[in-house]
């Protein structure tokens, strides 16, 4: 079975960095793309990073120019490194992917991961 498992989220001070990492366990054929997701206290989820499985990016404007992306499709580990964190970075992160799996190798199937909470101190 499918899992994403995301980690690197905690506490930190404004203006410090953090690097999460979202790592696909189970078996599949291909990632498709992978996103990183966040919600922060009483506001909708929004999407924040992408990344294909070729390797293209893409960012939302609240992290550009302070972010990093990495995809390892070896590892099946998707990686977001923020620098110069804000309070209002505070939020839970979560992983999303699209895959396809030997049981459906035709079509995409989207994973969910549990979220992992970012606090940023003013």
């Amino acid at each position: 079975q499918v899992r994403l498992v995301e980690s690197g989220g905690g506490l930190v001070q404004a203006g410090g960095s953090l690097r999460l990492t979202c790592e696909i366990s189970g078996s599949f054929l291909r990632i498709k793309s992978m996103a990183w997701y966040r919600q922060a206290p009483s506001e909708e989820r929004k999407l924040i990073a992408t990344i294909t499985g070729d390797g293209k990016t893409t960012v939302a404007d609240s992290l550009k120019g302070r972010n990093a992306m990495s995809l390892d499709t070896a590892e099946s580990t998707m990686g977001l490194q923020i620098v110069n964190l804000k309070p209002e970075d505070t939020a839970v992160y979560t992983c999303n992917a699209l895959i396809t799996t030997y049981q459906r190798p035709d079509i995409a199937t989207e994973y969910w991961g549990q979220g992992t909470q970012v606090t940023v101190s003013s």
